[in-house]
């Protein structure tokens, strides 16, 4: 089964998991830091250029966005993280949020992580990785915003993560993404589709 992501429609947002729909099917998260460029891989990814709101300002996504595929499938925008200039209160907040997010829902079947190309795997995203490994959730990075970096150098940040990986999650896998030039997204996409299209029965019973 292929998904046509262009179809993904904005569901709901909640503010911590316990209000959020359904546990039943099959969804996907998105998590980063709050400039790496997530809502903007996911306007990328599902072909439209306002599915999840973009601003110049980090960590506008303070909840956690569920964009429904149908066919009981999700895409799910969680809080950025690291960066944004709100109350540490606030960013408690977000990480207790991500936490428990990461570790009950149970039709999450993967996690989509971003990370600048130029400023791979910072101490929040190796703690992203960390949890993931530690409740067994898949994980593809996307190395974003490639466009900022000549190919020599974008290709060793990517062989840089890939070697690295193996310490955080043994599973995880990598690539190269941009969102300005449109880098990645087949590559990308057929991951989704990989997690989203296997067989959803026994999810959420």
């Amino acid at each position: 089964m292929t998904i046509d992501f262009r179809h993904a429609r904005f569901l709901t947002s909640v503010p911590e998991t316990r209000l959020a729909p359904l546990d039943s099917g099959a969804e996907v998260a998105f998590a980063g830091r709050s400039n790496a460029g997530k809502s903007s891989a996911l306007n990328t990814l599902s072909g439209q250029r306002a599915l999840a709101r973009t601003s110049k300002t980090p960590g506008r996504t303070q909840q956690i966005n569920f964009f429904d595929l149908g066919d009981n499938r999700r895409l799910v925008d969680l809080p950025g993280y690291g960066y944004a200039k709100v109350p540490v209160a606030m960013k408690e907040k977000w990480q207790r949020s991500l936490t428990e997010y990461l570790h009950i829902r149970e039709s999450l079947r993967g996690l989509i992580l971003l990370m600048d190309c130029r400023h791979p795997l910072t101490d929040f995203d190796q703690q992203m990785l960390y949890w993931c490994a530690d409740v067994d959730l898949p994980v593809h990075i996307l190395l974003t915003k490639a466009d900022k970096l000549k190919r020599g150098p974008a290709s060793s940040s990517l062989l840089s993560v890939r070697k690295r990986l193996p310490g955080f999650h043994p599973d995880a896998s990598v690539q190269l993404f941009s969102s300005l030039k449109k880098t990645g997204i087949d590559e990308a996409r057929l991951v989704l589709n990989n997690w989203l299209a296997e067989s959803i029965d026994s999810v959420g019973e």
